[in-house]
């Protein structure tokens, strides 16, 4: 499985962590960077991960900040991706169960189970389908409605009082 990974210097060493480990069971790592603990903007991060797993040159995705949040908000900005943050393996399984998430979201300060716990479970459980299947394709019509051109703005009316300027 190629699996795209991104950090914040908050994320950068768990981001090295799971990277190891994630090759070491076999899946190609897809390395978007930061590449140090040097304070750096998220936003840039989230996105080019974001962007490889709507795009399927990334078959999933991991984001790790320290919450979490801020990942999360921007790579769900994108087309077809839906980003959990999970801070143990009970949501990570849940979050792949039922929503089919497609980008692991950690926050480095609040994980509840060791982080490769955390990405085994998510990586290993499939989408029930079923009753979630309807709701994961509502997000995709909401996705789409949201997406569609917007409409021209009307133009305003002239004022045709006179004696107003």
């Amino acid at each position: 499985m190629k699996i795209a990974l991104g950090a914040d210097h908050g994320g950068f060493s768990l981001k090295s962590e799971l990277t190891s480990f994630l090759m070491a069971e076999g899946h190609k790592a897809m390395d978007f960077g930061t590449m140090s603990t040097e304070p750096c903007d998220y936003p840039v991060f989230a996105y080019k991960v974001a962007k490889a797993v709507s795009e399927g040159k990334a078959d999933a995705g991991v984001l790790i900040c320290k919450s979490g949040n801020g990942m999360a908000m921007v790579a769900n900005k994108l087309p077809n991706v839906r980003a959990a943050i999970c801070f143990d393996k009970d949501v990570a399984t849940l979050s792949r169960q039922h929503n089919n998430a497609n980008i692991l979201v950690l926050g480095s300060e609040h994980l509840f189970d060791e982080p490769e716990t955390i990405v085994r479970a998510w990586l290993a459980t499939p989408f029930e389908g079923g009753r979630h299947k309807r709701r994961v394709d509502l997000i995709a019509g909401i996705e789409k409605r949201i997406g569609a051109p917007a409409k021209s703005p009307s133009r305003p009316a002239k004022n045709t009082k006179k004696g107003r300027k």
